[in-house]
């Protein structure tokens, strides 16, 4: 097999125009890794995702923009993370439509850190923009890293702030890795990815249309263990990623305002809908969970819940018993052994180890 092919596949199902996140979900818990979807038959492949979507998989005519993205991953401080990677963000694999890929330039390692995300208004006014930056700050100082999305306005500033400490700070983009948006923030991208991390799960090239940001921001809020909400109008975008927060299992935090500013009743909104006040770093720090660094238990490896598996099937809840990880973890880990052709789905949510 030539090098890279392994990515290739994984970029090539990406690029099928139609297939979607979910459908090529559906593709890999039936056939494995993208190599033995794109070897299945048109037949195998059409009864899951239709014959259109099975015969633009086998028609392999974006062979220029693969070789084109995979070659990009080549380049310094440049990586493509697929869900099958050890080092695919654990936390992005509790989500119900995780991103198959991430474009990542700049720091992996920080993908993989306790953080937290700060978004808000791309108005934001001077006292937002500089309480986004001081809180930016001061989460970076104690460790945490900074996730948001290069918006101009309050995700600007929280960048800056965060490029102050040791967290650091991880953009996630709505375009592609190497599209800039909006361009006037072209300079602090190039500090983040020097400094932090960009990633974005867009092909190179895409450019920015509205459809985008609303998935950027259900991977800004599931990279994160919550998210801070400072000056939202009650239309704002930034209301999305809360939402998809709380769909997520994350805490969602919000800074009150002035009753007269419209920029206000957003946070205001979350607030009333159960969202954390929040008026200094202490009110945030105090709610996350602990660092994993403090965790009694030495972290499981994929082979080490293997051992807890054994070779007769069992279900979540046992290997949750065997090994002291909670459902979220287990499930993720079960997933990237799936994948990879360690493990077998059975009928009633049981699961086997494949000899």
């Amino acid at each position: 097999m030539e090098p890279d092919a392994g990515l290739a596949a994984w970029v090539r199902l990406t690029l099928v125009p139609g297939l979607g996140g979910q459908g090529l979900r559906r593709l890999l818990a039936e056939f494995g890794l993208p190599e033995r979807v794109i070897a299945a038959g048109r037949a195998s492949l059409a009864r899951h995702v239709g014959e259109q979507i099975a015969d633009r998989i086998l028609a392999d005519d974006q062979a220029a923009a693969v070789a084109r993205n995979v070659a990009w991953a080549s380049g310094a401080g440049h990586a493509i993370v697929t869900l099958a990677d050890a080092l695919y963000p654990k936390q992005l694999l509790e989500i119900p439509d995780p991103p198959a890929l991430l474009y990542v330039r700049g720091d992996l390692a920080l993908l993989g850190r306790r953080s937290l995300a700060i978004v808000g208004s791309r108005n934001g006014t001077p006292q937002g923009l500089a309480n986004a930056e001081n809180f930016g700050r001061s989460f970076s100082a104690a460790g945490l890293t900074i996730v948001s999305g290069l918006a101009v306005g309050i995700d600007a500033a929280a960048h800056r702030g965060a490029l102050a400490g040791e967290g650091s700070t991880v953009a996630v983009l709505g375009t592609g890795i190497d599209v800039i948006y909006p361009p006037r923030n072209a300079a602090l991208g190039e500090e983040i990815a020097a400094r932090g991390a960009l990633i974005s799960e867009f092909p190179l090239g895409t450019q920015p249309v509205a459809s985008g940001f609303p998935r950027r921001n259900r991977i800004i809020s599931g990279l994160a263990r919550g998210v801070l909400v400072i000056e939202a109008a009650i239309s704002s975008g930034s209301l999305i990623t809360a939402r998809a927060a709380a769909e997520q299992g994350r805490d969602v935090f919000a800074v009150p305002g002035s009753i007269h500013s419209p920029l206000s009743k957003g946070c205001h909104a979350l607030i009333k809908q159960g969202a954390k006040l929040v008026e200094s770093a202490e009110d945030v720090l105090g709610e996350l969970p602990a660092p994993a660094a403090t965790a009694s238990r030495a972290p499981v490896t994929d082979d080490a819940l293997l051992d807890h598996m054994g070779y007769d099937p069992c279900n979540v809840d046992i290997l949750c018993e065997r090994s002291g990880l909670t459902a979220d973890k287990v499930s993720a880990i079960l997933l990237q052994l799936e994948l990879a052709g360690r493990v077998t789905s059975l009928p009633g949510g049981k699961y086997q180890r494949v000899s």
